[in-house]
């Protein structure tokens, strides 16, 4: 039952392992990184690096093929979402006292 249970996690830990290459494509469509948060994948990058290393050091494959592939598409996604972010302009955003208005430096003609 053990080693069932570890083929379903192992299974099961790749596609948690390449779920962020939904985040890429949403990036890469949209050439946009602004909602991709650079402090989620600080934190779970060492994460994979660790269970990867406590797996290779039991030899428990179920633990280190899942958190090699999470951590390389991890690091591909935070490359791109940097990439992204140095090849896109900053558009100024509205200011918050006012946030009905798209631009809140055009006069209304009607004030």
């Amino acid at each position: 039952m053990a080693s069932i249970l570890g083929i379903a996690a192992g299974l099961w830990g790749v596609v948690m392992a390449v779920a962020p290459v939904l985040q890429i494509r949403r990036m890469i469509v949209r050439r946009s990184s602004a909602d991709l948060s650079l402090g989620y994948f600080a934190v779970l990058l060492p994460g994979f690096a660790l269970w990867f290393a406590y797996g290779w050091t039991r030899q428990d494959w179920p633990l280190v093929i899942p958190n090699v592939i999470a951590f390389t598409v991890s690091v591909v996604t935070v490359i791109i979402g940097l990439w992204l972010r140095r090849e896109t302009p900053r558009r100024e955003t509205p200011r918050r006292d006012n946030p009905g208005r798209e631009n809140p430096r055009v006069i209304d003609s009607a004030t």
